[in-house]
């Protein structure tokens, strides 16, 4: 079996991979998984120890999933394809990974998750909202993954709900350009950038903030016509266009207690100058 690391990061795309990177050079042992054969060269090149590792086949390699797990913490970020209404597969992972976990010496799990898990309240949302959530959708996979590994003996655990995510490669003016008749172009958007992402969860990690749920999402929130309008120009692509409605939902999430706890301020607080 390799060498117990300081950190593992389950899923090194968008976010885990510069993340890895974050930790590096801080001085952190990393291990890194990922679903993609032709990734692990990459990873090599990183410094990050790499494993191939997929939670959806059937035949999970115990064997490297074990090794991969001989940490002190777990970054959970398995982003699930819920629009797909693939919430089941997505569970049945989990419970796989949780499983493997349990006969491991991680004691830190850090799991990224979203504010999708709230619903449109039409007002400003807080951590404490997930009570409407778990009385209207107690179903719902993204708190049931959540609530998988928080309240658990094995290990502490730390939530992160990110908003919707941007930066890097994740361009949000090639995301509505060009389509007509949207709706809720006056509904408040909730973003983050990829700096800011990578910045908090290596905080968490530093200041040993664990137990805790997190909302971290930018601190203004332009409307949705708005800032689709202005990402699309900025790529020189042609504009969205959002019917007008007479009723409008949405949440606008609030991520005080995030900034409270660890001291933090946001590299990019406007969504409106992330271009």
């Amino acid at each position: 079996m390799e060498e117990k690391a300081d950190i593992s990061i389950m899923g090194c795309g968008w976010l885990g991979m510069p993340l890895a990177d974050r930790f590096i050079n801080s001085g952190y042992r990393v291990k890194g998984s990922t679903t993609t054969p032709d990734k692990l060269a990459t990873l090599r090149e990183k410094k990050i120890e790499p494993y191939l590792l997929n939670l959806a086949g059937e035949e999970t390699d115990q064997e490297a999933l074990a090794d991969f797990l001989n940490a002190r913490v777990l970054i959970l970020n398995i982003p699930p394809r819920l629009r797909t209404g693939d919430g089941d597969n997505y569970l049945q992972q989990l419970h796989r990974l949780l499983k493997a976990m349990c006969e491991s010496p991680v004691s830190r799990v850090l799991f990224v998750s979203s504010t999708s898990v709230y619903l449109n309240l039409n007002r400003v949302v807080t951590e404490e909202d997930i009570a409407f959530t778990q009385e209207q959708d107690p179903h719902n996979a993204l708190l049931q993954a959540e609530k998988m590994f928080q309240d658990r003996e094995d290990w502490v655990c730390t939530v992160v709900r990110f908003g919707g995510l941007v930066g890097g490669s994740r361009q949000p003016g090639k995301f509505m350009a060009g389509r007509k008749h949207l709706p809720d172009g006056d509904a408040p958007v909730n973003l983050i950038h990829q700096d800011d992402c990578i910045e908090i969860l290596f905080r968490i990690v530093e200041a040993e903030k664990w137990g805790y749920t997190f909302n971290a999402c930018a601190d203004e929130h332009p409307l949705r016509k708005d800032f689709y309008t202005k990402a699309a120009l900025a790529l020189e692509m042609v504009a969205p266009q959002f019917d007008a409605m007479e009723e409008t939902q949405f949440k606008l999430i609030n991520s005080q207690k995030l900034k409270d706890e660890l001291s933090y301020v946001f590299i990019h607080p406007d969504p409106m100058l992330f271009f």
